[in-house]
This record gives C-alpha cells, sequence and structure tokens, in this order.
C-alpha cells in the first residue's frame, strides 16, 4: 500500500467526513523540545477517526453486498462509525462487541442504528463469534482495522496533516489492531517517521512486529479503544515496509497524558487518544528534540466514570 491509495481513499470519502483542526500545544513541545501539532480526531463524526475507514469500505461494495448487510466487531468507536456509515447508506449493520465492554459505547452503536451482540466475554472469544454470525449471515465483513481499504481510509488522516504542516517530521498515533498507524505510514512513506503508541498492557503490534505474524494477547489497558487481542496481518506488514517505529507507554503515563489533553489542550479526549502525548511527555519517543512532531487525538467517546476517576482518582 502507498500514498496513491491514501488519495483514492480521500476521494472516495468526499467531503462525508470533517477536516478536523490541527492545533499547536506550546506546552507539549516544550516538554520534549520541538514543535507539537495536535490533530482533533475526536472532532470527527462519531468522535474519532473511524469513519474515515468506514466510508472508504462501504463506497466499495456492490448492490448485493448491501441488500445483505454487513457485520464487523469493535471496542465501540468502530461500531459507532460503521453504523452511522450504514445508515448513510441505508445497510443494515450488525456488531459485535462483549461483557464489559464501553456501556456508552455500545449505546452510541445502538443510537446511530446498529444492532449490538454482546454475546462474547472476552475480546478474544468475539473474534469466534464474529466468524459464527458470518458465516450464518453471510453479510461483508468491514474488518476495524486489517481491511486495506479501512487502512488506506484512514490514512487520509495524514494527507490532511501534510497539507496543514508540510514540515511535519514525526507523526505519534495510539495504536490497538494497527489500521491507523499503517494507513499513516502508507501515506507519509519516506516523509516523516511513524511512532506507533501501544499500553504496556496492550501491544499486539509491537508483539506481532517482533514474532513475524500476529500475536494473540489479553488486552488490558484503560486505553478500550486500544485493546486489539492481536494487531492485523496487512497492519504489520504495512508498518515493517515502513519501518515504523514502537513506543509502549504504562498505564500511569496514560493518565498523565489523560489529564494533560484535559488540562492544557482544553480537549475532551478519550484514554486511547492520550496515549501519544502520554509517550512524548514520558519520553517514550526518541529523537524528537528540535523537531516538528504530529500527535493523532485519535478519539473522544470517553464514559463519565472514566474520566472522572482520572482527573480526581482521590474523589472516584
Amino acid at each position: 500500500m502507498t500514498a496513491v491509495d491514501v488519495v483514492a481513499a480521500s476521494a472516495a470519502i468526499g467531503n462525508r467526513v470533517h477536516r478536523t483542526p490541527l492545533l499547536s500545544s506550546r506546552t507539549l513541545g516544550e516538554a520534549f523540545g520541538g514543535t507539537a501539532v495536535l490533530k482533533c480526531e475526536l472532532l470527527q463524526r462519531t468522535g474519532s477517526f473511524k469513519i474515515r475507514g468506514v466510508l472508504t469500505k462501504l463506497a466499495s461494495l456492490s448492490a448485493a453486498e448491501k441488500e445483505r448487510g454487513v457485520i464487523s466487531i469493535s471496542a465501540g468507536n468502530h461500531a459507532a462509525a460503521l453504523a452511522y456509515g450504514c445508515a448513510l447508506e441505508h445497510v443494515d449493520c450488525l456488531v459485535v462487541m462483549w461483557e464489559g465492554a464501553s456501556r456508552a459505547k455500545c449505546e452510541a452503536a445502538t443510537a446511530y442504528g446498529a444492532t449490538v451482540d454482546l454475546t462474547a466475554p472476552d475480546p478474544g472469544a468475539a473474534f469466534e463469534r464474529l466468524a459464527e454470525l458470518q458465516g450464518a449471515s453471510g453479510r461483508t465483513l468491514v474488518h476495524p482495522f486489517d481491511d486495506p481499504l479501512v487502512i488506506a481510509g484512514q490514512g487520509t488522516v495524514a494527507l490532511e496533516v501534510l497539507e496543514d504542516r508540510a514540515d511535519a517530521e514525526v507523526f505519534v498515533v495510539p495504536t490497538g489492531g494497527g489500521g491507523l498507524v499503517s494507513g499513516i505510514a502508507a501515506a507519509v512513506g519516506d516523509r516523516a517517521r511513524v511512532v506507533a503508541v501501544e499500553p504496556e498492557r496492550s501491544a499486539a503490534v509491537r508483539e506481532g512486529l517482533a514474532a513475524g505474524q500476529p500475536v494473540r494477547i489479553v488486552p488490558e489497558s484503560v486505553a478500550d479503544g486500544l485493546n486489539a487481542p492481536f494487531a492485523g496481518d496487512n497492519c504489520l506488514a504495512i508498518c515493517r515496509e515502513n519501518a515504523v517505529e514502537s513506543a509502549l507507554v504504562t498505564e500511569d503515563e496514560i493518565h498523565d497524558g489523560f489529564r494533560f489533553v484535559y488540562g492544557r489542550a482544553k480537549l475532551a479526549a478519550e484514554p486511547a487518544a492520550a496515549s501519544g502525548i502520554a509517550a512524548l511527555l514520558a519520553g517514550k519517543v526518541p529523537d524528537v528534540q528540535g523537531k516538528t512532531v504530529a500527535v493523532v487525538v485519535s478519539g473522544g467517546n470517553v464514559a463519565a466514570e472514566t474520566a472522572a476517576g482520572i482527573l480526581a482518582p482521590d474523589e472516584a
């Protein structure tokens, strides 16, 4: 996959997504000795970057595929985006989630029109449930992170950043299953470094790159949007081809990033979206002094009790 595929995805999406703002953060830049800009995908339709990949994939479906409906699996943000996109295209939408998934994100997907299946006890079992339901229904799978069209759609985030800041030298990207970071890597090619930031307790991409293939993990991070049980084959291949770097953050560092993005950037992000900021604050991204660093603030769908527990832990 190359920037050509990402440009094609941008054409497929058209004007159906927001051109999200790119905001500067002097305080964050001072923390690592460079220039920081924040790509605010939390202000995107449905509250995350996910709608980009969804619309790219849905644009490729035949009339017969649309008639049969689509199916997917999600911790929440992809579910809401797919439900929203399907409503635009008049396509029936079934999403597999699991017990313990964010109630707010489940409710959002339902509100946008999806049917949500919560039979599975955990993310790993949810993929088994997905295969069962897909086989029984004949629905088309819209994979949350490993479909080439979905990956290309997510990469349009980087196209917008480079149009606004052609001097961006490093992209710092919250990473779960790898769809966003691989799409961004494809989009930028050798124009910039790309760093995948993952929680220490949910590092599917790092484990997959080390093993040379997807590795099953048991994700346990507060950053639920990054809790993929494995990284995608396509995602890993693109990351290897483009020399994507890796950084891990602790739960405490994610909390620090979350407080920063609320308190200093005044952005109501979710923990997953604060992980890139967390990595920079903690000094986990090397060789950024004097550089222009674009940090993707990937989503803003956080339960009130989660936010309160991090912002005021002594009072929660």
